[in-house]
């Protein structure tokens, strides 16, 4: 099976989980955060392509959006804004996963419509932390 077709195929989601889209360019940094996912207790389905997120979105409607934003197909940035310009997706919170470390592209990425950000290389610890601290402010807006 195309591993495009199996990270986007929604084979991976459990319900009565949390579902997280992961979205990221290294098939091998994928990899890792769908791991890592799992092992939180996380549903989880990916994209390696910018493109995939909105229709990804549309059709599964994640609890949230993990992004990379250096992607080769579409900058990140861009990816974000589509999502909250589409109506479908614009309340699913979207967490930046990037290497982009100063400040002013910390600022130019939240400006965009992210609710958190977090550097690669990450701390397990630390985006588990994160993960959760959003996922139960949904749960407590709901």
């Amino acid at each position: 099976m195309d591993l495009e077709l199996l990270f986007a195929s929604g084979l991976r989601c459990v319900a009565d989980r949390p579902l997280i889209l992961a979205v990221d360019d290294h098939e091998d940094n994928l990899m890792m955060l769908l791991h890592a996912l799992d092992l939180f207790g996380f549903s989880s389905i990916s994209t390696l392509k910018g493109q995939a997120v909105v229709p990804l979105a549309q059709t599964y409607q994640p609890d949230l959006i993990l992004m990379d934003i250096v992607l080769p197909d579409m900058s990140g940035i861009d990816v974000i804004r589509r999502l909250k310009q589409t109506v479908e997706t614009a309340h699913i919170p979207v967490i930046a996963v990037t290497a982009l470390a100063r400040a002013e592209e910390r600022d130019r990425i939240l400006q965009t419509g992210c609710e958190d950000y977090i550097y690669k290389p990450y701390n397990l610890d630390e985006l588990e932390a994160m993960l959760r601290q959003h996922l139960s402010r949904m749960v407590s807006a709901s």
